[in-house]
């Protein structure tokens, strides 16, 4: 791994962050910010909105809706398939990033960051898509609309 690489991420500002409730970029509702710093040198490497309590109901109602409404329930389990890849994908086209954050936020070692953690993540993610259109069970992965179902019915001696 090139070391002036690593240097140069070090050295980017991190940008300061909201909370991403329905998929917008929310302030706290009181407006407070508090300081995200490096437990390495105690430098103060962003700041992101400090949630409150109408916060987080807020981002609990959000989560709700869309848990009700199916906009992601109904999608066929090979449209969540392609989209769970697809952020798997961005974690391991950015994990020298990501462990590079993960460095400064919470001290871990380069090493370990990248060996463990965005790689960790995307295997993860990729574990449950891959398992989102198999067979389990009686009834099949299939689009909301259409029904699957799994019979076993004997067939005669083997």
């Amino acid at each position: 791994m090139e070391q002036s690489k690593i240097d140069a991420l070090r050295a980017l500002p991190v940008a300061a962050f909201d909370h991403l409730i329905d998929g917008k970029k929310v302030p706290a509702s009181d407006g407070g910010r508090m300081n995200v710093v490096s437990p390495i040198d105690g430098v103060t490497l962003t700041t992101m909105a400090a949630g409150t309590v109408p916060d987080m109901e807020n981002a609990i109602a959000s989560a709700r809706t869309s848990f009700e409404d199916g906009r992601w329930s109904n999608q066929p389990p090979a449209a969540r398939k392609k989209v769970l890849l697809k952020w798997a994908d961005l974690i391991e086209a950015n994990a020298l990033e990501l462990a590079v954050l993960g460095v400064r936020d919470n001290g871990t070692e380069i090493g370990m960051a990248l060996k463990a953690e965005p790689g960790s993540a995307a295997a993860t993610i990729r574990y449950y898509a891959e398992a989102l259109d198999k067979i389990y069970g009686e009834i099949a992965a299939t689009p909301n609309d259409i029904l699957g179902m799994i019979y076993k019915e004997p067939v005669g001696v083997v």
